[in-house]
């Protein structure tokens, strides 16, 4: 059994900024004593000699060959922009000021 007291609830409200009614730190020190044996039940079970895994299947990712393929002309890609000048897009300045 963990050592989860009302008293370090209530201080722990404290230290989040958090106001706890006394419902809820009832119920939060249930919890939180629940939370800490399930950790300490885990740290018994994970010894050295078991490899720690983020996933039980082994994963690996599959990438593909990264080669240049054909691309659009800088004509054809502005041929349907509603405004363009110099060869790039133009928009409207989001911030409310031109940079």
């Amino acid at each position: 059994m963990s050592e989860i007291t009302p008293e370090l609830v209530r201080h722990l409200g404290v230290l989040a900024r958090i106001q706890l009614n006394d419902d809820e730190v009832s119920k939060l020190t249930g919890q939180l004593d629940a939370i800490v044996d399930n950790i300490a039940k885990v740290s018994e079970v994970a010894t050295a000699d078991v490899v720690a895994t983020s996933h039980p299947i082994a994963l690996a990712n599959v990438f593909r060959p990264d080669v240049v393929g054909e691309t659009l002309t800088r004509e054809q890609v502005l041929q349907n922009a509603p405004d363009a000048v110099d060869g790039r897009f133009r928009v409207t300045a989001i911030l409310g000021e031109e940079q």
